[in-house]
């Protein structure tokens, strides 16, 4: 038996992050692994042990027009490519919606197929219908990240809920940092240069709490970073960053973490960045719908509240830098609840899934 896996874009966001977890573990297990990832980009996905690679030619496009041509067109050479390499009794694992050339070449050849769905908002419309599709017609088994996830696109498949996990030697780390009441806080966000994103939310939180240090680290390079805010005057109270390998170095600093997604634009089916933030004891702002509800519990461990409720963002980060008190109750119940979601777990249901 061979592990076919399959991603589009390599880099350091989530999903990545959760398919390098997956074949680590089956890697030690002696599972002999392909990986098929559009280009060698530096990601999660770059220089796993003993895993054999392969790309086909997949590259990131601003212009939306260029971008779904560059997808197209990757995902028919990746069909052709699998079609004449696949074995029957290959298990075809397609990591998130998108590389949908690798489920059809599955389907074709009469493997095992099996979707690792991350996401629920894809854009257009049209675009979604396809995708998911696809995946109906080709799919064996699914793996969803969350019960919202499970319960926001129910498909008649036999289905697992495994939730994204703390590695490890994370958990390790962070137990090294004893997080308390700091005398000159941080707020940390971690996430995409996108707007749906709530990066211009952040901003406006800067601009209205000049007392209170602000930083932003953004899975983009230094070139966009600075187009993308070009023209714009930048709070002095906030910092931006790149691209980051290790963030450790983040959650060791912040006091708080938030997660500002628009949810009429995109709604989160986990936050990774929120759970590790926890493990760090870090109480957290998150939106009130989607996965991050099964990480947050209002007024234990965070707060549950839209982003576009500015004024109560503001007012809840104010209240939990001022009172030590709450902050202390909130930071050790972070902390408490993210030990729910260790590698334990996440390493039996892995070997479940291609064993069954």
């Amino acid at each position: 038996m061979r592990i076919i896996a399959i991603h589009l874009l390599n880099d350091y966001s989530g999903s990545p992050k959760v398919l390098m977890q997956l074949l680590k573990h089956w890697s030690e297990q002696q599972l002999e692994i392909q990986l098929y990832i559009g280009n060698p980009n530096k990601g999660f996905l770059s220089e796993i042990p003993k895993i054999n690679y392969h790309y086909y030619g997949y590259s990131f496009a601003r212009n939306p027009l260029v971008r779904f041509f560059k997808l197209f067109g990757s995902q028919f050479w990746l069909m052709l490519l699998l079609i004449l390499r696949l074995k029957k009794g290959d298990i075809v694992y397609v990591n998130t919606v998108l590389p949908f050339g690798a489920a059809i070449a599955g389907w074709i050849r009469g493997c095992k197929v099996i979707y690792h769905l991350h996401e629920t908002s894809v854009k257009p419309r049209l675009l979604k219908v396809f995708l998911f599709g696809v995946l109906k017609l080709t799919a064996i088994e699914i793996v969803y990240v969350s019960h919202f996830l499970a319960q926001q696109e129910p498909i008649a498949k036999k289905a697992h809920i495994i939730h994204n996990v703390l590695e490890n030697d994370f958990m390790v780390q962070s137990q090294k940092n004893k997080n308390c009441h700091k005398a000159n806080p941080v707020v940390l966000m971690i996430c995409s240069l996108k707007p749906y994103k709530g990066i211009e939310v952040f901003w406006a939180l800067a601009e209205r709490n000049p007392k209170i240090n602000f930083k932003l680290v953004l899975n983009a390079t230094k070139g966009e970073v600075e187009a993308y805010y070009k023209g714009q005057k930048q709070p002095k109270n906030l910092i931006l960053y790149t691209t980051q390998e290790n963030t450790h170095p983040f959650y060791q600093e912040a006091s708080i973490i938030l997660n500002l997604s628009d949810t009429q634009l995109w709604v989160e089916t986990f936050g990774l960045t929120i759970l590790e933030g926890m493990c760090y004891g870090l109480p957290a702002i998150v939106p009130p719908v989607g996965g991050v509800v099964e990480l947050v519990e209002n007024g234990r461990n965070g707060y549950l509240i839209d982003s576009k409720n500015i004024d109560l963002i503001s007012e809840k980060l104010n209240e939990l830098i001022s009172d030590k008190a709450l902050y202390k109750k909130m930071s050790d119940n972070a902390r408490a609840k993210s030990g729910h979601f260790s590698e334990a777990n996440f390493k039996r249901k892995a070997m479940l899934l291609v064993s069954s």
